[in-house]
């Protein structure tokens, strides 16, 4: 295994620290509430980052997703790059890649994901034989009418595709604005623009074959756990700013060791985020088996991310309980994608039947 960035990564990474350090303030932020930073997301579609995770794989994606995660940036990079570049780049046909991807780039469109696979959540029908599903004139390798609902959606708000799976975990991409598709928004800890999905006869193109949704599955799971390394690496960063500037008793906080300890726990819990989230995206570009890995990054990003994002507001005192304080928007932040990614106990129950299930076979 070797993580060290290429070139073309490295680059991609320092653009986007540049961008999302410049435009993602605590003060722009602030005046935001939970809308998407419409201006932020033009400045990246420009740069052209979302289109070079294309070329830098799903470890370049994590490497740009922490950098939005230390800002906590409103805009809807991870959903977009998974749910649609990756995701289409990897299953989609020919025709599908070139009718979609282009809009995806320029940010045009924006993509999003009702995952997981959830029992009794969407069923399908059989297509009505035209060919046509995602737009006038689109023709699809197979299509289907999808009926159900998912809760919470991230980004759906947002959305012009959604990828869904059903309940056989067959994958279909579906037009926000189509007949048949509601969206009500939701409001989550995070301003993420999240919604429930509402599907009653809407139309669905099929995206891949059987391995379309484990591989897409693996993919936002460790995107999303490089998303929370960023939001555990800021969280920290402001908490040892705070903590080696404010006094007590004559002396900067950092300087007790009950911080000190604290706040080395914080890091070592944030690096083994990191660095399971980079091998799981490593093996995935690799074309390795990373569905164990995938759910390991989870795993850790649900649940020391959750201890970090508390380390962080717990340094901060009083003060990090404060909504208006840039700490606090990174403890929201931990929360949300602890509930997002799942709780520890189900994923290590996931982890324990895949495991056993690969013993066996």
């Amino acid at each position: 295994m070797d993580f060290t960035p290429t070139e073309e990564q490295r680059a991609a990474s320092e653009l986007a620290a540049d961008v999302f350090g410049d435009l993602s303030t605590p003060e722009r932020l602030a005046g935001l509430g939970s809308a998407t930073d419409a201006e932020l997301w033009k400045a990246l579609c420009a740069a052209g980052l979302p289109g070079a995770v294309e070329e830098t794989g799903l470890l370049g994606l994590a490497l740009l997703l922490e950098e939005q995660g230390r800002t906590t940036a409103q805009v809807p990079f991870a959903a977009t790059c998974v749910y649609g570049l990756l995701a289409i780049g990897a299953h989609g046909s020919a025709e599908q890649r070139a009718r979609l991807l282009p809009g995806l780039r320029a940010g045009e469109s924006v993509a999003t994901g009702a995952f997981p696979a959830r029992r009794g959540g969407v069923r399908t029908e059989a297509g009505d034989g035209t060919g046509v599903a995602a737009g006038a004139g689109a023709r699809a390798e197979g299509t289907a009418r999808l009926t159900g609902s998912v809760p919470v959606v991230p980004w759906l708000r947002e959305a012009t595709h959604v990828l869904v799976p059903d309940a056989s975990r067959t994958l279909w991409l579906v037009r926000t604005d189509d007949t048949g598709v509601r969206r009500e928004p939701v409001e989550t800890t995070a301003p993420w623009s999240a919604a429930r999905l509402t599907l009653d006869g809407a139309a669905g193109e099929r995206l891949g074959g059987a391995d379309a949704y484990p591989g897409t599955l693996a993919a936002a799971r460790t995107a999303f756990a490089a998303l929370q390394a960023g939001v555990c690496a800021g969280s920290l960063a402001r908490a040892v700013s705070h903590t080696t500037t404010r006094e007590q008793f004559g002396r900067p906080l950092s300087t007790n060791q009950g911080v000190l300890l604290r706040a080395a726990d914080a890091y070592m819990d944030t690096e083994a985020i990191r660095v399971t989230a980079y091998e799981a995206a490593w093996r995935y570009d690799e074309r390795l088996p990373c569905a164990a890995h995938a759910l390991t990054a989870a795993w850790w990003a649900s649940e020391a991310g959750k201890r970090v994002v508390h380390t962080g507001q717990h340094l901060h005192g009083g003060i990090g309980a404060d909504v208006d304080h840039p700490v606090h928007r990174h403890f929201l932040w931990g929360r949300q994608l602890d509930a997002h990614l799942g709780s520890g106990s189900q994923l290590l129950e996931e982890l324990g039947d895949l495991m056993t299930s690969e013993g066996q076979t």
